[in-house]
């Protein structure tokens, strides 16, 4: 009895494996891709104020005024809007030489999308406090909020970049 089954479990698993062989999984598309910061917001996005400079300087006065400027002076830069799936999402860094500061997120555009607000609202204070602890964009990513911690470290290190740090 046992010679009647020996050829089909062998034929079973040979299907088996060819099965599971021939299984190919496409890994999922990720886009952090930058996109320019948006000349208007819309009523889905949530700002924060922050005030502009309308002074009129020529380009070479400005130069030199950068350049006399205290290593120690306080400098704050917006990082470039970055698309993380779920929305975009801009992040601005303070410093004061070459310490930061100030970690804030002025421009997060998530759709109204309840399921991206509850991970941005979980996600992005503790991202704000490990990069504040690691005082760089080299930092882990949040569990479970895997697009909106590369998003955020995309743009913590775009600014940080400008900033020459």
């Amino acid at each position: 009895m046992t010679t009647r089954r020996a050829p089909m479990v062998v034929l079973g698993t040979i299907v088996g494996l060819v099965a599971i062989g021939s299984f190919r999984a496409s890994p999922a598309a990720l886009s952090l891709t930058t996109t320019p910061a948006p000349a208007a917001v819309t009523a889905t996005s949530r700002t924060a104020s922050t005030p502009t400079n309308h002074s009129t300087t020529t380009p070479s006065a400005a130069a030199k005024s950068s350049t006399t400027a205290a290593p120690s002076a306080a400098r704050s830069q917006t990082g470039s809007t970055v698309n993380y799936n779920y929305g975009t999402l801009a992040v601005s860094v303070t410093v004061q030489g070459k310490t930061i500061t100030n970690i804030s997120v002025p421009t997060l555009n998530d759709g109204g999308n309840p399921y991206s607000q509850s991970l941005d609202s979980m996600s992005i204070p503790i991202l704000t406090k490990e990069a504040m602890a690691a005082q760089s964009a080299n930092i882990q990513s949040v569990s479970g909020a895997s697009y909106t911690s590369a998003g955020f470290i995309q743009s913590l290190q775009s600014a940080l970049t400008s900033l020459g740090m």
